[in-house]
C-alpha cells in the first residue's frame, strides 16, 4: 500500500497502512478524537484481528486475503435525519466496484450487506459523530471478501469475489482498493450534490428480495412478508398479512 494512489478527487489520497490491527473502525475514530484528519482519509490494514459487522457481529478474515478498510468522510451536508442518504451512497459505490467482476446476481441486502445470490460476500458498519443536529464525521468500515477460499463452518454462506468469479488466480488487493475508491467518490459526490431520489431508485431496484414474498424472522417468530420500501429514517417497509409495518435495524432477521 505504500504507492497507494487512487485516481480521485480526495478520497484516499491520504492512506494510513496497518499490517495488522484490532479494527479499522476504531483506529479511524481515534483520529478523528485527535482532530488529526483530512476528509476522505482511510485507514487500511491486511490483518484485521476484530473487525465487527452491523448486529455485533465479529468479521471473519484471513490475513491479507480480503479488503477491510474504513474511510473518514465529513459529511456536513447531512443532517442526523439523513444518516441513511450515505448508507445507500455508499451501497450503491460498491455494487458499481463490485458490478464489474459480477455483473449477475449481485444484490444489496438491507442495510447495506453485499450478497451474491443467497451467499453474503461483505458489509458495511458506518459509524457517525454528529455535531449539532449535523453529522461531522462518518466512519465508513468496509469488509469485502476477496480472495479467501475457506470459511468457518458456522459461515457456510460466506463467499468472496475469488470463489464467485471461479478466478484461478488472485485479485490485486491494492487494485480493487483503488477502484472502490473511485466508485465510492463518485456516489458520494452525487449525494452532496442533490441526488438522493435518484439514488434510492437505484438502491431499490438492487436490493436483495425486493417485492418478493418471503420468510423473516422476529423474537424468534417467523413470518411471511414482502419489502415494498425504505423509509427516509432507514427502516424496513413491508407489508406483512396486508398490514404495513416499519421495521428497524437488528429488528428483523432474513430466512434463507
Amino acid at each position: 500500500m505504500h504507492n497507494f494512489q487512487p485516481k480521485t478527487l480526495f478520497l484516499g489520497k491520504k492512506t494510513i497502512y496497518l499490517p495488522s490491527c484490532h479494527s479499522t473502525n476504531d483506529i479511524a475514530a481515534e483520529i478523528i478524537q485527535n482532530k488529526q484528519v483530512f476528509d476522505g482519509t482511510i485507514v487500511i490494514t491486511s490483518d484485521q484481528t476484530a473487525g465487527r459487522g452491523q448486529r455485533g457481529n465479529s468479521w471473519e478474515a484471513l490475513p491479507g486475503q480480503n479488503i477491510t478498510a474504513s474511510f473518514i468522510l465529513k459529511p456536513a451536508f447531512l443532517s442526523a435525519t439523513e444518516q441513511f442518504r450515505l448508507n445507500i451512497a455508499i451501497s450503491l459505490g460498491i455494487y458499481e466496484f463490485l458490478s464489474q467482476y459480477l455483473p449477475n446476481n449481485l444484490k444489496v441486502k438491507w442495510p447495506n450487506d453485499i450478497y451474491v445470490g443467497d451467499r453474503k460476500m461483505g458489509g458495511v458498519l458506518i459509524e457517525n459523530t454528529l455535531f449539532g443536529s449535523r453529522i461531522a464525521y462518518s466512519v465508513i468500515g468496509i469488509g469485502l471478501n476477496i480472495n479467501q477460499l475457506s470459511f468457518a463452518e458456522t459461515n457456510n454462506r460466506a463467499i468472496s469475489l475469488r470463489l464467485a468469479t471461479q478466478n484461478l488466480g488472485e485479485f490485486d488487493i491494492e487494485k480493487l482498493i483503488g477502484e472502490l475508491c473511485v466508485s465510492l467518490e463518485k456516489y458520494y459526490l452525487q449525494l452532496k450534490n442533490g441526488h438522493y431520489s435518484k439514488q434510492k431508485e437505484t438502491y431499490l431496484e438492487i436490493l436483495y428480495r425486493y417485492q418478493e414474498t418471503h420468510f423473516f424472522s422476529k423474537n424468534g417468530e417467523r413470518f411471511l412478508g414482502k419489502i415494498i420500501d425504505i423509509a427516509p429514517t432507514g427502516h424496513l417497509i413491508m407489508s406483512v398479512n396486508g398490514e404495513i409495518e416499519f421495521f428497524d435495524f437488528k429488528e428483523i432477521s432474513f430466512e434463507i
